[in-house]
Order: C-alpha cells, then sequence, then structure tokens
C-alpha cells in the first residue's frame, strides 16, 4: 500500500482529486489531498509544501503528485520526507531559481498556444474554461468545480524563486494530457525533455484530467515500475 499526496493547482481546492482518491482507496492505497493555504498572500511555496507535509503526518510510502501549478510545490515535499516516487500531472517544470511568474516567459509559453491555437482553430488558449480546461469533464461536474475556485497561489509564492538548487534525487514520472487546451502537448514535450530528461508517460484528456478521465489517471498512477 502507498500513501497519495495529492496537490492541486492554480485556483483549485483538494476536492479537484476526489475522484481519483476513491479510485485509489478502491485499489487499496491511502490518500492525502489537502487544500493549499490561499487566506494569506504572504505564504509562500515553502509554506505550501509545509502545509502537505503537516497533512501527510506520519504516513509511509509516499508518492506525490503535484497538478498544473502544483508541481512547483510537490518537489519541494519531496527533499521534506522520505518519498518514494514523484509524479507531475500536466504541471509546470521549474528550474532552480525560477519563480512561477518567470516561468511562462522563460519557458515560451506565449509562442507555443498562439502556435497551437492556430492549428486547432482556437481552443487552445480560450478565454472560455469549458474550452481551455473542461472540455472533456461532465458541464455539472465542471460547474461545481468552477464554484469551489479561489485565490491561490498568493503573491509571495507566484513571486519566489524555486528554492531547490536540483531537482530531488527520486524517481520522477510525468503525466502528459495530449488534449490538453491550457498546456498545448508539444510544448510540455519540450519542456519535460529539456528539463527533466524524460518522455513523458501519456493520457488522452484535458487539462482536469482528474475530474474527465479520474479511473484513467489511477490507473496510471498505481502502475508498477515492471509494466511502464
Amino acid at each position: 500500500m502507498s500513501t497519495y499526496a495529492l496537490i492541486h493547482g492554480a485556483g483549485d481546492v483538494g476536492w479537484y482529486w476526489h475522484l481519483v482518491e476513491a479510485e485509489l482507496r478502491a485499489r487499496g492505497h491511502d490518500v492525502v489531498a489537502p487544500d493549499l493555504p490561499a487566506d494569506d498572500d504572504t505564504l509562500t511555496l515553502d509554506d505550501y509544501a509545509d502545509a502537505v507535509v503537516e497533512a501527510v503526518g506520519d504516513r509511509r510510502g509516499l508518492v506525490v503528485v503535484g497538478q498544473s501549478f502544483g508541481a512547483f510545490t510537490a518537489p519541494l515535499v519531496a527533499v521534506r520526507r522520505p518519498v518514494e516516487e514523484l509524479v507531475l500531472v500536466a504541471g509546470m517544470v521549474p528550474e532552480p531559481g525560477e519563480s512561477p511568474d518567470a516561468w511562462w516567459s522563460r519557458t515560451g509559453y506565449a509562442e507555443a498556444v498562439r502556435r497551437q491555437a492556430a492549428r486547432d482553430g482556437g481552443p487552445t488558449g480560450s478565454d472560455d474554461p469549458y474550452a481551455a480546461f473542461y472540455h472533456d469533464v461532465p458541464r455539472a461536474l465542471a460547474e461545481e468545480a468552477m464554484s469551489r475556485e479561489r485565490a491561490h497561489p498568493s503573491a509571495a509564492a507566484s513571486a519566489q524563486p524555486w528554492p531547490l538548487e536540483a531537482w530531488p534525487d527520486v524517481p520522477t514520472r510525468y503525466v502528459l494530457c495530449t488534449e490538453d487546451h491550457f498546456f498545448p502537448p508539444d510544448f510540455l514535450r519540450r519542456v519535460v525533455r529539456e528539463r527533466l530528461g524524460l518522455v513523458p508517460e501519456e493520457i488522452a484528456a484535458g487539462h482536469a484530467v482528474a475530474l474527465g478521465h479520474p479511473v484513467e489517471l489511477a490507473g496510471l498512477l498505481t502502475r508498477s515500475r515492471s509494466e511502464r
């Protein structure tokens, strides 16, 4: 049995993971999916990592999963606690000293979105959240997700240089969503290759994969190394 620490992305809450949590528990695993603190604009990435560590407590067999912006926090957890595996899901891969605010320009995100939008006719980079994030999520579930949105991350966390000097020395995987209209797949393949030296595992899903394809995502998260 493993303990999965599931870290949500920007503007989200731990509820985002509730369907995946149910699938993981059905497979015999323990799950922690905390709400990262969002009520104090001075809180930093380190504070977010501390909140996850506090939620994990003394649980063992830890697999840390970071979704989207949560990928800035997940590695910080991995240097605070023994971790069996680190998994990024449609995650922003930071470099040492790079703030979340700087990540967008340093990775060439805007140009990648422009190119992909020209190919797909507009869903990529759309201002409509149902097109950009929830196009493959049941409408009622997408509406509930949007009703739970909040101000997160803080200004301090967004501006903080990523504090690690190198990626944690733990087994790391990347799950890429091939139907992602927020982070173009080709863009992420390049970022993951350049920054982690990895070939991503891929799932046919949009950015909100934990809501749109929870069974498939849970299956990917629990695959043994011999099955990959």
